[in-house]
Parts: C-alpha cells; sequence; structure tokens
C-alpha cells in the first residue's frame, strides 16, 4: 500500500480544478523529483501508508491434523489481524522498465484466536479449548514494477508485477494446552504466511487499480485567480531515469472556464531541469513563454489599464502642478483636477537571459483633465519602459519584483498643442518610480502557484535564471493536513477527488 500512496502523491503534483483542456505537443514546464527527492517522499509516504491500513484482517483459517496419541485435532484461527508493520529498509528505483518498489527486510506482528476440538476413542465426549496467539513475521520482502506513461495528456499507470513474500513466522499461544504449541505451529505457519502475503498483494493490487483510475481523471488546470488557470496537460511520457522522474507539462496561462490554449513556440520545446546542487529534492523549470502567455491572457482580458487618482505628490494631478511644464495645459485649463489614465499597448514582453531578467513594457499615458465633472482627454504620450525583474518563493508560489531601468517617450496625439517632452520627462520617471512601479510590484508580489505537492512547502529553494527559462531547485518540507487525509479517504472508499488548493 505504501507504492499506492506514493503514486497518488506524485500524481498530485498538480493542484485540480475542473477542464476540459486539450492537450499539445510542447511543454513549457518540467517537474523533476531526484533522487533525495523520492527517497523523502518514500520514507513519509510509507509511514503514512502503514498507518492507513492497519489494522488488516485476514481470512479465517482451518484445518484438521493428526496427532499421535490424540487422533484428528480440527484447528481454527479466526480474528487474525495485522496491527503493526515496522519497515527497515526500502527503495524505489524508477528505469526503463518501469518503476521498481521494494520493501525488505520487514516484520509484521499478528494477533489472533485460537480454537481447536477432538475426540478420541479413549474419551467419548469432544473436548475443545480455546485462547489467544501473537504471531511475529519477519524478513516480509514487499516488491512491484509499475508501468507510467502518457495517455492523452493524463498519467496512465500500470501494474506489471506485484508480490509479496514471508520468510520467517513464529507462533506464541496464550491459554489452552502447551503441549499442542508444536502441532499448531506445524499446522498454521505456512498457511498464516501465505494470507499475509495473499492479503497484502490483493492489497497493492487494489489500491493501484484506485490510483490508475485517480489518474486518468486528473484534471488539466491549476487555478490561479478568477481570470487565470495554469494548464497542466501532460506532454510526452514522464523520463525515467535510474535516479529521477521527470515530468513534462504545458505550463501556459490560459482563461479560465475556456478552452482556448495561447500558442507560442519555443526554440527548445522539452524544457530540462539542471540543478547545480545535486542534493537537492525537487527541480521545476519554467520556459519563459510561460510567463509571456501570463502577460498576453491579463493583456487581453483587459485588466492592463488602470486610472490613477492619487500619487505620492498629489501637485502632479492638478494642472498648476504643470503650470511650467506644460504652460498651455494650465492656461486651458487652470487649477483643474487631473487623472492619469494608463493603459498596456501590448503585452509586456519577458526576457530570460543568464542571470537576468528583461521586461519591456509599451503603455499609453492619457492625461485627463476634470473640468466640472467632465472627463477631458488632452493628450496621449506612449512610453517604452524597460524594467529588470528579480524572482523569489514566497510560500509555493513564484513571486517577483520589477525595477525600472529606463524609458522613452513620444507624442502619440495633443489637443493643447506640441509638448516638450525633455521637459516632461523628469515628471515621468517619478510618476514611474513612484506609482507605476509600486502598483506592479504589489501585484508580481503575489505570485502564481508552482506545481507542488499538496501538504508539502519549498524549503531552501534555490532559483535560476538561465537559457529563457527559469529553474527552481528546492528540498521540501511536509506538514500534517487533516485535507490530505480527507483526500486519501474520500479516493479510497467513495472513489471521488476534493479540490484542494496548496
Amino acid at each position: 500500500m505504501a507504492p499506492t500512496i506514493l503514486f497518488i502523491l506524485m500524481a498530485s503534483l498538480f493542484v485540480p480544478a475542473h477542464s476540459h483542456l486539450e492537450p499539445t505537443d510542447q511543454a513549457f514546464t518540467s517537474v523533476v523529483l531526484s533522487r533525495q527527492g523520492l527517497d523523502f517522499l518514500k520514507d513519509l509516504l510509507i509511514n503514512k501508508a502503514i498507518s492507513s491500513i492497519i489494522p488488516l484482517k485476514l481470512p479465517k483459517i482451518e484445518k484438521s491434523v493428526r496427532i499421535p496419541f490424540v487422533g484428528n485435532v480440527h484447528m481454527v484461527l479466526s480474528d487474525t489481524k495485522i496491527y503493526e508493520i515496522d519497515v527497515s529498509e526500502s527503495y524505489v528505483k524508477p528505469g526503463d522498465a518501469g518503476i521498481v518498489i521494494i520493501v525488505s527486510g520487514a516484520t509484521c506482528n499478528l494477533s489472533m484466536n485460537w480454537y481447536y476440538s477432538y475426540s478420541t476413542w479413549l474419551v467419548p465426549v469432544e473436548i475443545s479449548d480455546t485462547g489467544s496467539a501473537s504471531v511475529q513475521v519477519e524478513g516480509l520482502e514487499v516488491g512491484l514494477t509499475l508501468g507510467l506513461e502518457n495517455h492523452e495528456g493524463t498519467l496512465k499507470l500500470s501494474l506489471m508485477e506485484c508480490g509479496c513474500y514471508v520468510r520467517d513466522i513464529s507462533i506464541k499461544l496464550d491459554g489452552g494446552a502447551s503441549w499442542l504449541y508444536q502441532g499448531m505451529i506445524d499446522a498454521f505457519e505456512g498457511q498464516i504466511g501465505s494470507a499475509v502475503e495473499n492479503a497484502i498483494t490483493k492489497k497493492l493490487e487494489e489500491g493501484i487499480l484506485k490510483l490508475g483510475s485517480f489518474l486518468q481523471a486528473l484534471p488539466k488546470e491549476i487555478p490561479v485567480d478568477d481570470n487565470a488557470s495554469l494548464n497542466v496537460t501532460f506532454v510526452k511520457d514522464p523520463l525515467l531515469s535510474n535516479s529521477s522522474i521527470g515530468f513534462e507539462i504545458n505550463g501556459l496561462f490560459t482563461e479560465r472556464k475556456r478552452d482556448l490554449v495561447p500558442k507560442y513556440q519555443s526554440a527548445n520545446s522539452q524544457p530540462s531541469v539542471f540543478c547545480p546542487d545535486s542534493s537537492k529534492m525537487l527541480g521545476i523549470s519554467l520556459d519563459e513563454a510561460v510567463f509571456n502567455s501570463a502577460s498576453s491572457l491579463y493583456y487581453n482580458a483587459t485588466f492592463m489599464r488602470w486610472v490613477v487618482d492619487k500619487i505620492p505628490d498629489q501637485s502632479l494631478l492638478n494642472t498648476a502642478g504643470w503650470r511650467f511644464i506644460i504652460p498651455q495645459l494650465y492656461k486651458k485649463y487652470p487649477n483643474d483636477a487631473m487623472n492619469l489614465n494608463i493603459s498596456f499597448s501590448s503585452p509586456p514582453a519577458i526576457r530570460i537571459a543568464e542571470n537576468d531578467i528583461d521586461a519591456t513594457v509599451n503603455v499609453d499615458l492619457k492625461i485627463e483633465v476634470l473640468d466640472s465633472s467632465e472627463v477631458i482627454p488632452v493628450a496621449c504620450i506612449t512610453l517604452v519602459i524597460r524594467a529588470s525583474g528579480l524572482v523569489k518563493i514566497a510560500g509555493n508560489n513564484l513571486a517577483g519584483s520589477v525595477k525600472l531601468n529606463d524609458f522613452t517617450m513620444s507624442l502619440k496625439w495633443s489637443n493643447i498643442g506640441n509638448l516638450r517632452l525633455y521637459l516632461i520627462q523628469p515628471v515621468m520617471w517619478t510618476i514611474i518610480q513612484t506609482t507605476f512601479m509600486p502598483y506592479a510590484n504589489s501585484h508580481l508580489a503575489k505570485g502564481f502557484p508552482l506545481p507542488i505537492i499538496h501538504g508539502f512547502t519549498l524549503h531552501n529553494a534555490l532559483i535560476i535564471c538561465s537559457d529563457s527559462r527559469i529553474m527552481v531547485c528546492s528540498d521540501v518540507a511536509y506538514k500534517e493536513s487533516n485535507n490530505f487525509s480527507q483526500l486519501l479517504t474520500h479516493l479510497v472508499d467513495k472513489s471521488r477527488l476534493h479540490v484542494l488548493y496548496a
């Protein structure tokens, strides 16, 4: 059962939300679980899996044996339960043949009730006795091989091999006749071992079947907000090496409640993850197309425009503050309040280079005068703003900030005559620095969710910018979650998935 839970969580890298997105053949985001990450998950999830399956009840065992000087003895073992499992060694190994998971050297403890009855020619009445017994199984080995492939944008899981083997069993009886002790061992040791092997194997097979259905129904979006989602359809089969498992997903932003996927071409259609610190558990690579898809989506949704009516230097929102910069504005509209109507004329363009993130933003800035409650556009200035960005981890989100490098201006149109832009430029610098940049950074600070397993958080993350992509290399920490336990309960008992947000 431990491997079942392991793959449930590996599949749950993506927080689900209902979608009908069609898979594409390009990947712009990659997720890689390293050897350290797989071992971390394995150790944690085996413990959680054990606690979720015990006590495990075994079927009743009956047998009749002939004992010298006694005769035929009918013996029954009932209420047999595995109540404790201890794993001393385990490993997971992905490779060309599939994903092999081995648990070896494990022990498990059982409790049971026993009953026997017999009659002989010496005693005309039936003799019976009952009691309890404790059983220790040693040298328990469990192994299975799983196939994992992409099927129409979701993961398809298949069970290739599954087996369980018991090496040694020791039985201790409480109550009853001690002289029957050896007979009990000889009669039931093999059957108890087979019952343990069959019960564990059956649980594994049932779990893998349910997990396969779960993966096939895995939705294909991560909700970002009310307007956008991340398209997380799987692209190509998972990449299995001897030390990691890699997943490639589309990763682009898409408008929620629609089936449209922005079309992008990438120089490298198979983004990879290379973490210089090989001890990190998790690697996530995001192509710059992911960020440009977000830029296009919000631009097309007309969210990149706003009216500025408050700035730190409020005097610049009155024509009197411009009387020496644009005299004709003050002359035509003396002491009138003003607005700055800012809108993007095209989606911001993001470029990621080695240790550097650049953004180019084209903005139309309309100067509007409020005259007798009437809004009068008087001029429009086109700005080309060049900024550099920084990214950081905020919880499980990739967040960031930008700073102004420089900008250029041109007059788009004017109803107040020609404007001397060299006089306006210092004012524009102040407005951009004190209004535009803080506004942008307030939104960038929230970030967007990375595809992280629910209940896990990034720890000691390292961010690398290189070759048109951002790579996040991180360890992970786990926090117990009641919601996660509810997820497993509903998955196993009711075969349905609750939507959880990381």
